[in-house]
């Protein structure tokens, strides 16, 4: 849900329910700093991996129950425990950022996706975790909904991330509508680029459709921020089409006007 792979993640929502805003704004944190190991500073690939090993030698303390190290690994033990948390959830998280910091291309779709699995999904996964409704058809749902707003992410972030050497586009897909990665580098939306995005675009959306009922069957403030969510994948969509695809000079953000827009459309399934 998908601050880098993390601007959508509802932290502090005021459609929160209080008794998990602090449980959620812990695992942002614990995500944020994670990601930032891989993503920022100018770290080496040997101190960004040295500092994730020491992230997963905190969450096998907290599964051996031992005390961690650190206040937000103690803060996050106490959350896992009380709410019953998946560890295995967060040792995808990290494995993903691990993934970051070597992997900069992917050959085809099914690479990027087994990506968002460990990148994005975990996110929902752990919300329904909270929600305590994380039953087999709500993950599967939340599945779809997160690995889709992380395409999304990567459409809005073209450029940020080629400016770290990263393409989340699929080779062989770029190869069959005759796009390079002089697209990117010369920031040129032409017709093939057009086609491409078109396609990624309608893939993405049809993704997030498939887990919109998990907006209706989520109830009371936490079925809104879904239905919020999901409104959301879909209007930075909508500007990328209306940009034609040129997010090279028109990255698409969320405004004020579109918050009413997104809020219109969620209101009518009700608290």
């Amino acid at each position: 849900m998908a601050v880098n792979h993390y601007e959508n993640f509802p932290v502090a929502s005021i459609l929160l329910p209080k008794p998990i805003r602090h449980a959620v704004e812990t695992i942002y944190h614990f995500a944020r700093q994670a990601d930032d190991f891989a993503d920022e500073g100018n770290w080496s690939n040997l101190e960004r991996f040295s500092k994730l090993d020491h992230f997963r030698t905190e969450l096998l303390c907290i599964a051996a129950n031992e005390e961690p190290q650190t206040p937000l690994f103690r803060e996050l033990a106490f959350i896992i425990e009380k709410h019953q948390l998946p560890l295995q959830l967060f040792h995808d998280l990290l494995d993903a950022f691990a993934q970051d910091v070597v992997k900069k291309r992917y050959a085809n779709f099914d690479e990027i996706l087994n990506y968002c699995r460990r990148s994005a999904n975990p996110v929902g996964r752990l919300l329904l975790h909270l929600y305590q409704e994380a039953t087999p058809v709500n993950l599967a749902y939340s599945d779809a909904i997160c690995s889709s707003l992380q395409l999304i992410n990567f459409w809005q972030d073209i450029m940020k991330d080629y400016s770290i050497n990263r393409i989340y586009l699929p080779q062989d897909e770029m190869a069959d509508f005759g796009v390079t990665e002089m697209h990117i580098a010369q920031c040129r939306a032409d017709q093939e680029w057009r086609n491409l995005m078109q396609f990624q675009s309608l893939r993405a959306r049809n993704m997030l459709q498939s887990g919109t009922p998990l907006g209706s069957i989520l109830t009371g403030r936490i079925g809104m921020e879904m239905r919020l969510i999901i409104a959301g994948g879909n209007r930075i969509l909508d500007k990328l089409e209306t940009v034609k695809f040129d997010m090279f000079h028109h990255r698409p953000v969320l405004r004020p006007l579109d918050w009413i827009i997104m809020l219109g459309k969620s209101a009518p399934f009700g608290f």
